[in-house]
């Protein structure tokens, strides 16, 4: 442990987003009080943002399996069986805190963690939604947060490279003080060639892949979980700064080392950077990691082991290569001109293990990280009817010049960069063909439920919208028959809709993905 960390104290402990009874139990699971750097892999493992540690009991209710689900809850992403080798990863997440505090920045860094989520999968991703939500578009901070937001969403995935192929949004005064981003990225990866994020084989290299680690980030996770007050806005260094065009380079490099067949898992180092990835993964594998923090390629002088951990720095990735073959990461890597360094290798002893020039920093059961994060069962009151004064809008007349009307909050993103084209783009919804695939698929993302701002709004007389249906509306994903939905399901060398023909999926009928 360095001379510069502070000692660990129970204010400490509070000042980092625990609380009293927490901090207890870790002292009783480590046996002893946490290092400076142990308390910040606690601090953040177990913040809502990664432990979902309030919300879980709620998640556990909702439906997970199904004949078409190949990939449920635990991993970057969900994935679906689109019928013969094809599948569809897909992730949905909110970047509210970040975007509130740096719209720009927060919301794009927002798409690039989800972008990553889908790639860490093996899929190549094709398309981006959001749904959006602010307070009164007449207030001045309203505007700025709405500028910001959608130049950010629009700047990092044209960027990128993949195409923004629909999003809504509300306004309503309770969204004045945190607004709701969430980004929805979709991806196509064959059933054979599913990635996921364990660190399997006790002795196999750990490797750091990506853009250089700084200190931007830090604490961001535990920021995300936190209720916001009128000095939220001071909280800025704790929002990554995002770099679309070297995430670009990390997705082509991770896709060819995957084919080499040398990567055994892998996994985006976002919210508590390498301390959620060198926990997460051997606890899936049921295994340990030991890293040596020196050998992290950094962009910054002087960091501290505390910081190397928990630094949320964007376009990097953890993976699991086979022993042997870490030569042919190293160089698929270098032809993408990215760092690919190893920095240690998986154990057997179910233990996180963080060196700093070879002295041990932290020592923690990945279990007490992950499996073993608390879970709380609060009581709840479910308010009756919407949230008042939630109307839905097409943007149109607002004057503002990032937003201009229904098309105005997609224009500014790119539905046509990337493979294949949308067949229809409308508020809220597309259908996106590719070319070389005979089908195509339906994308929707409203932001659902009472407390996200409600589902679908049609445009009525006066620019206002349907408000929210009731606090059950949540996002569903479903295969609809193409009988029910008949122009769900296209065929794909042509851009008429006329007259194609409708791919036939395993079990008979025609059917689609559906995402609503």
């Amino acid at each position: 442990m360095t001379g510069a960390e502070p000692k660990v104290t129970l204010d400490l402990a509070l000042g980092s987003g625990l609380t009293g009874e927490e901090y207890d139990r870790i002292i009783r699971r480590l046996g002893r009080e946490p290092t400076f750097t142990e308390l910040g892999l606690f601090s953040a493992l177990w913040s809502e943002h990664c432990a979902y540690k309030h919300s879980r009991i709620f998640l556990r209710g909702l439906p997970t399996a199904g004949p078409a689900v190949l990939q449920g809850p635990g991993e970057n992403a969900g994935i679906v069986d689109l019928g013969g080798d094809l599948a569809l990863a897909f992730k949905i997440e909110s970047h509210n805190h970040p975007s509130f505090i740096e719209p720009f920045q927060g919301a794009a860094t927002g798409v690039g963690g989800i972008l990553r989520d889908i790639f860490t999968m093996g899929a190549r991703p094709i398309a981006v939604l959001d749904s959006l939500r602010f307070g009164p578009a007449q207030d001045p901070r309203s505007r700025r947060l709405i500028e910001g937001v959608v130049s950010g969403i629009s700047w990092y995935g044209n960027c990128f490279g993949v195409p923004n192929l629909g999003g809504e949004v509300g306004f309503a005064p309770e969204y004045a003080g945190n607004p709701i981003v969430n980004a929805m990225a979709v991806g196509l990866v064959s059933k054979t060639r599913i990635f996921r994020a364990r660190a399997d084989g006790p002795g196999n290299p750990v490797f750091y892949v990506g853009a250089k680690t700084g200190r931007d980030g830090i604490h961001g996770a535990t920021m995300a979980s936190a209720t916001f007050d009128e000095g939220a806005e001071e909280r800025r260094p704790t929002v990554q700064v995002g770099d679309p065009f070297t995430e670009k380079l990390l997705l082509e490099a991770c896709l060819e080392a995957m084919e080499t067949g040398a990567v055994l898992g892998i996994q985006d180092m976002g919210a508590a950077g390498l301390a959620c990835a060198c926990s997460e993964m051997p606890a899936r594998a049921s295994t340990g990691m030991e890293v040596e923090l020196s050998w992290v390629p950094q962009r910054e002088t002087g960091m501290t082991p505390y910081e190397i951990m928990l630094s949320e720095s964007q376009e990097r990735m953890l993976l699991v290569a086979a022993r042997g073959r870490e030569e042919e990461v190293r160089r698929v890597f270098a032809k993408w001109e990215l760092d690919a360094v190893q920095i240690g290798q998986v154990t057997d002893d179910g233990t996180l293990r963080v060196r700093m020039n070879g002295a041990v920093d932290a020592e923690v059961p990945v279990k007490a990280l992950t499996d073993e994060a608390p879970v709380y069962d609060k009581p709840t009151v479910r308010d009756a009817g919407d949230a008042p004064g939630l109307f839905w809008h097409r943007l149109e007349g607002l004057g503002i010049p990032a937003v201009r009307s229904a098309g105005g909050h997609q224009q500014p993103r790119d539905a046509g960069v990337g493979r294949g084209h949308p067949a229809h783009q409308g508020h809220g919804q597309s259908r996106r063909r590719h070319h070389r695939l005979q089908r195509a698929l339906r994308l929707s993302r409203p932001a659902g439920g009472r407390g996200h701002g409600g589902g679908r709004g049609g445009q009525e007389p006066g620019g206002v919208g349907r408000p929210s249906p009731g606090p059950d509306r949540l996002p569903q994903l479903r295969l609809a028959r193409a009988a029910r939905d008949p122009v769900a399901v296209q065929g794909s060398r042509s851009g008429h809709r006329r007259g194609l023909p409708r791919p036939r999926y395993p079990g008979g009928g025609r059917q689609c993905l559906l995402l609503q």
